[in-house]
């Protein structure tokens, strides 16, 4: 088994759901006494620290590992592996009504980890993302996504267009949500394979991302409201065409 890099996780959902993920190595876990008991309370039929190192710690010790981030560990943190990127060519053969989404020099990690867990809740098919922009080892990011990066496939390519071209051969359609657009997402039959682009939290999207894009939409909101967050945004759109579907 060759060796990848680790990094550190906090918060209880967090290294919980990344003990449940078989395909995920997890190499260290530290823990208070109490997290301790919280774990097989989470995991009563399993015992998810079997064959794991497991070091307890004070809760001061642990605060040393997020102090550059400013999060609560609750009293988990895990050193892990990533997982394997999966191949966004190999996962589409074959396969129809998928639904991806796809980030356009979005960056914020508190952002794109409360999107994934939304994207996991309402069945998105995959997460599309520049793998330079994605800041992949952010605790706060796996904080946010509360177990969540465990559930979603999360597609990291070297250029969002060149993935869009792809797609958009393959039949897929591109939605870039703009609040400027004229038409209500709701107005839209989602039918067949989609990607759900969305834009950075102040410039929106690029302008030669727009090129690779098929239609403009946008979510109605209160005119006195200039914008939601991104992540509100995505929760809003995922869980319509969930139910749509």
């Amino acid at each position: 088994m060759t060796q990848k890099s680790s990094f550190f996780i906090a918060g209880r959902h967090a290294v919980i759901e990344a003990l449940k993920n078989e395909r995920r190595r997890v190499l260290k876990v530290f823990l208070t006494e109490d997290s301790k008991k919280n774990i097989h309370k989470h995991s009563p039929h399993k015992n998810l620290l079997k064959n794991i190192k497991v070091f307890f710690k004070t809760k001061k010790e642990l605060d040393k590992y997020c102090r550059s981030e400013d999060i609560l560990h609750q009293g988990f943190i895990a050193e892990i592996e990533h997982l394997d990127n999966p191949d966004l060519k190999e996962f589409i053969k074959g396969k129809n009504n998928l639904t991806f989404v796809c980030l356009d020099e979005v960056t914020d990690p508190r952002n794109i980890g409360s999107l994934i867990r939304s994207a996991a809740s309402f069945n998105i098919d995959g997460l599309i993302v520049k793998e330079r922009h994605f800041p992949s080892e952010s605790k706060l990011l796996y904080k946010s996504a509360s177990g969540c990066v465990e559930y979603l496939n999360i597609f990291q390519v070297s250029n969002i267009n060149t993935s869009l071209k792809f797609l958009r051969e393959k039949n897929f359609w591109v939605y870039g949500f703009d609040a400027n657009s004229n038409k209500d997402f709701t107005d839209i039959k989602w039918e067949g394979n989609n990607i759900l682009l969305f834009g950075s939290e102040g410039h929106g999207l690029k302008k030669h991302t727009e090129k690779y894009t098929d239609f403009s939409v946008k979510i109605k909101i209160n005119e006195k409201v200039e914008s939601l967050n991104i992540s509100n945004s995505a929760a809003i759109v995922f869980h319509y065409i969930n139910q749509q579907k």
